[in-house]
């Protein structure tokens, strides 16, 4: 399950609030935190530990089904889809979003590209444990 010390939105980033949730799902999708056949929590749960309206997570959730990322069990819950999509299109496109996230904060912090890159590698290693622990 999703936990706010860990699942975290920013009102002052400015991408909507529904699109942070769609994304960090995806993200934790990606590197196995959240597993297939996972189940996530309910809108209403969601919503009062994030503080946010109930549509907008709705909205994210609807698109992350839509997406094949997760799925609707009705009257039981929503999971994480037994096989997420692997669409490379999708991946890489969420990817480049990241990525120029990552590299405006770095520049607008006045970090230089061999510092963000030590950054951002430490990032990923600091995530293979988890991956590799769920194979």
């Amino acid at each position: 399950m999703l936990r706010n010390q860990t699942f975290r939105i920013d009102p002052r980033d400015p991408r909507p609030i529904w699109r942070q949730i769609e994304e960090l799902i995806q993200l934790r999708v990606a590197v196995q935190l959240l597993a297939p056949g996972s189940r996530v929590p309910s809108v209403r749960d969601l919503a009062k530990e994030l503080r946010v309206n109930p549509a907008t997570v709705a909205k994210a959730y609807r698109r992350l089904t839509a997406a094949g990322v997760l799925h609707v069990a009705r009257g039981d819950g929503t999971y994480v889809a037994e096989r997420p999509p692997l669409d490379a299109k999708a991946r890489d496109r969420l990817l480049q979003e990241a990525a120029q996230r990552f590299a405006s904060v770095a520049v607008s912090l006045g970090v230089d590209l061999e510092s963000g890159r030590r950054q951002l590698e430490e990032a990923w290693r600091s995530l293979q444990p988890a991956r590799r622990d769920r194979e």
